[in-house]
């Protein structure tokens, strides 16, 4: 078994079980050419042509260092909406997760060049444990729309730390990350892996799986396009800024391409933490 859990993908994709055991063995897979770059240059349409989502960014700053993101809750009817309802997203998830999922929310992470600030080590359920979840039935799809490198601040992964169980998370320079002691200890146990990916490459990772990227101080940049799922049976018990159960309609993969709705935003529910008090990826306590 390969201890990346690389897959290749193909027209008639199947979750295998041997993509199921790399999960729960290491938290994550990685599947290769998820996205041709004619899917991955419309994602990106989407971001360079479109002020729907420009005039929706935001900024995280560490000095002279700086993160631009953007985070919307439900997937609408645009092609980041198609992509992040397509079969051969959400079925992998539900495959790796074990039930059905809805969509929990999405984000572009665009890390440019030179300036971008590193994220620290953190689990995604560091987080989402806050807002009412009370399994880590969730995940996190992260699809590299440039080239994911050492040099440019990839992610870096410590596999099989999803069965080390939550870490406390506590502020650190504006963020919330991972206890260090902790992080540290299970880096002994847990050897640190680079994810370097192509564009249209996608890591599928547990919501304990500890993670994070370095800063940019390359001359390349790196942006990306996540989206998150929870499991249908995990609804949350409270309410908070990232949807309880909604009902997912699935699309066949073929809509990617037949969508020419790059423009019309609406319905996606876009958030900011710099203007709203809520935990918000742990940039902001409640």
């Amino acid at each position: 078994m390969n201890i990346l859990g690389e897959y290749t993908f193909v027209d008639d994709l199947k979750v295998t079980n041997n993509m199921i055991a790399d999960f729960q063995q290491h938290g994550f897979v990685i599947i290769r050419s998820l996205f041709d770059q004619e899917e991955v240059n419309m994602i990106l349409k989407c971001i360079t042509e479109n002020d729907g989502f420009t005039k929706e960014l935001f900024t995280l700053e560490k000095g002279e260092m700086k993160t631009v993101r953007t985070i919307w809750n439900q997937p609408g009817t645009d092609v980041t909406g198609m992509v992040a309802r397509s079969e051969k997203v959400v079925n992998t998830c539900e495959a790796l997760l074990g039930g059905d999922v809805y969509h929990y929310h999405s984000k572009f992470m665009l890390k440019d060049a030179k300036i971008a600030a590193p994220h620290y080590w953190h689990q995604d359920y560091g987080y989402w444990y806050h807002n009412g979840c009370l399994y880590p039935d969730m995940m996190t799809v992260f699809v590299a729309l440039d080239p994911c490198t050492k040099e440019n601040g990839c992610l870096e992964i410590l596999p099989g730390s999803h069965k080390c169980g939550r870490i406390e998370h506590t502020p650190i320079d504006g963020q919330f990350g991972a206890d260090k002691t902790r992080v540290d200890a299970i880096k002994e146990k847990c050897p640190l892996i680079y994810a370097e990916l192509k564009p249209g490459d996608a890591i599928f990772f547990h919501s304990n799986v500890l993670h994070h990227s370095s800063a940019n101080r390359s001359n390349k940049r790196r942006w990306a396009y996540l989206m998150a799922y929870n499991k249908v049976s995990n609804n949350p018990v409270i309410e908070h800024h990232h949807p309880r159960y909604t009902p997912l309609q699935k699309v066949p993969n073929s809509a990617i391409k037949e969508c020419t709705n790059f423009t019309d935003v609406s319905g996606k529910d876009f958030i900011n933490p710099c203007k709203n008090e809520s935990l918000v990826d742990g940039y902001k306590e409640k």
